[in-house]
């Protein structure tokens, strides 16, 4: 993977999409207004950033790769600042065209110590002019013969209305050149024929009307994706849980699912647009899709332990493929185990627990067990050595050691959902089975495939 990340800079990407203006208002909110229950911001600094399919271009030029950019703002400040930002990047081919009248997508967030307080959006989401999409489409034709891919980064602010998607997927194909979508809602049919597109969980259900609440049910409702447009595969971006990738062959769907890594959620904003700049590199590269993957995967688990609209650069993926990075950040004490589980639980998590041995570690054991709950504690004793290899494994959120010979009392300190016995133990052979029932979690055995014991 290593050889993969640093192949990444050598890739040309035509974006083609809705580019928004991002502005980050920080301050500190020590009162409330005397006018109303609301709280001052004190402003103490402003960020503006590309936004959009902005962001895209902007998460490829930190990969390395070059990129010409198409995309529409208006004829106001914010589009020029926007024109200042996009252009101001290294590697950067900008082609950014001014609709009169038109308002440039504005995205406002104001920030206090790490929280939102307000998003304020200032848009024009209608379909740019029928003389400006024929000449977006001309530019984009002629652009694509001196790029390896194109990318349609479709946020439904008028740039990709109507048949335009349809038309530049025609000009790629008359190039030969690959086509990656990232769609936000509407008819896919618009984009049939693309080589990937990318949806997320929501935009997988709305364009399929499939559910999609466990990864056998998105890979079935990606597999009736792609058949019915056409698509050469389907990559589904679902940010910490990471991505499922579906293609197809001759004897039908190959489905995988690659785990984001991500150790603690930070902020998700963002991701996405990561995870389509990797893809599209990646193509260009010529990376195969699971590799692509792989990486996607990587990258989301970065940024969402970032703040706010974050990049993933060479240096970072490096960091994150070298051998036994993990373990530090996974390994913690009790008490700071503890605190890790409460914040999962508030979130809504369901927490699972797998004492780790030789058996435990072994990388379908974890992946059994993680996929019983959403996150997962591995404990250990004071002796063992398995912390390094278990560390590395996806499915592993957190590893703690217990501190006695058994590891009852740190299951009674996190008070897991799920308690998973190891391969070929009853149901009651790891303490603490009585207990995690008694507060109403489950009992569950990697060795058979035996319905959940619950309380």
């Amino acid at each position: 993977m290593f050889d993969a990340v640093r192949q990444l800079k050598r890739g040309t990407v035509l974006v083609v999409g809705d580019a928004m203006l991002d502005r980050y208002v920080y301050g500190r909110v020590e009162r409330v207004s005397p006018e109303a229950p609301v709280p001052v911001l004190t402003v103490e600094r402003e960020v503006a950033l590309p936004g959009g399919a902005g962001n895209v271009v902007r998460n490829l030029t930190a990969l390395g790769a070059a990129v010409a950019f198409v995309s529409v703002v208006g004829d106001d400040q914010a589009g020029s600042d926007l024109t200042g930002l996009i252009g101001g990047q290294p590697g950067v081919e900008p082609w950014l065209l001014v609709q009169g009248g038109r308002a440039t997508t504005t995205k406002t967030r104001f920030v206090a110590t790490g929280q939102q307080l307000l998003r304020a959006d200032h848009e024009l989401a209608a379909p740019i002019h029928s003389r400006l999409a024929d000449r977006l489409v001309r530019i984009a034709g002629d652009a694509v013969a001196a790029t390896a891919v194109m990318v349609l980064s479709d946020y439904r602010k008028g740039v990709l209305a109507g048949d335009t998607p349809t038309k530049l997927i025609a000009a790629a194909r008359t190039a030969g050149r690959r086509v990656l979508v990232d769609p936000k809602g509407g008819n896919h049919a618009r984009y049939a024929g693309a080589d990937l597109i990318m949806p997320d969980v929501e935009e997988l259900a709305e364009a399929t009307g499939l559910p999609v609440g466990t990864d056998a049910e998105i890979a079935a409702a990606a597999a009736a994706l792609r058949r019915a447009h056409g698509f050469g595969a389907v990559m589904v971006v679902r940010g910490e849980p990471g991505i499922t990738l579906v293609t197809g062959d001759a004897d039908g769907e190959i489905v995988q699912h690659m785990p984001s890594d991500v150790a603690e959620v930070v902020d998700p904003s963002g991701a996405g647009d990561v995870v389509v700049a990797v893809a599209a590199a990646g193509l260009a590269a010529g990376l195969s899709l699971p590799a692509i993957a792989r990486l996607g995967a990587l990258a989301a688990g970065i940024v969402l332990g970032k703040t706010g609209i974050a990049v993933v650069r060479e240096d970072e993926f490096l960091e994150a493929l070298t051998p036994g990075r993990l373990a530090s950040r996974k390994m913690a004490t009790r008490s700071e185990a503890a605190e890790r589980v409460e914040r999962w639980r508030r979130a809504g998590n369901r927490v699972g627990f797998l004492v780790g041995s030789d058996s435990g570690s072994a990388p379908e054991i974890v992946a059994q067990a993680r996929s019983w709950c959403d996150r997962l504690v591995v404990g250990l004793g004071d002796a063992d050595l398995a912390a390094a290899g278990l560390a590395e494994l996806p499915g592993v959120d957190l590893i703690a050691r217990f501190g006695g010979e058994t590891p009852l009392e740190l299951i009674r300190l996190l008070r897991p959902d799920v308690l998973v016995q190891d391969p070929g133990r009853g149901p009651y052979a790891v303490p603490g089975g009585d207990l995690v029932q008694e507060w109403g979690g489950t009992v569950r055995s990697t060795a058979v495939a035996a319905e959940p014991t619950a309380a």
